[in-house]
């Protein structure tokens, strides 16, 4: 069974900072296959992607909206598998309200790319997590 937890929300002034953190644990994460990505929604919007990672070799790919400010990391040792993904939210100052969701899938391709910033491609998902931006 996959299981995908979110932390890091909260409320952040426009033009702030914070770091999301996803923690994940299951069978798909012992292969060198699984792909891991952001999704957010704001309230009364479609869900979009934010960013997606290729894990076994940390190449990204992000939204239009948020690239050059936002950051999708994860931690590297030998067993990448146990090591939590992360986002880092940088000047917030366009965003408005959302959830952010962390998602994982297997990996087609040795890369990711806008294809895989689609919900469709999500085969599991986070509760979320609430960012709340104050002006």
């Amino acid at each position: 069974q996959v299981q995908l937890v979110e932390s890091g929300g909260g409320s952040v002034q426009a033009g702030g900072s914070l770091r999301l953190s996803c923690a994940h644990s299951g069978s798909i994460f012992g292969s060198n296959k699984y792909c891991l990505a952001w999704f957010r929604q704001a309230p009364g919007k479609e869900r979009e992607g934010v960013a997606a990672i290729y894990t076994h070799r940390g190449q990204q790919k992000y939204g239009d909206a948020v690239k050059g400010r936002f950051t999708i990391s994860q931690e590297n040792s030998e067993d990448n598998s146990k090591n939590p993904m992360y986002l880092d939210v940088n000047s917030l100052k366009h965003e408005k309200n959302a959830m952010y969701y962390c998602a994982a899938f297997v990996c087609y391709r040795d890369y990711v790319n806008i294809e895989d910033l689609s919900i469709k491609r999500a085969d599991y998902w986070g509760p979320g997590t609430q960012v709340t931006v104050s002006s």
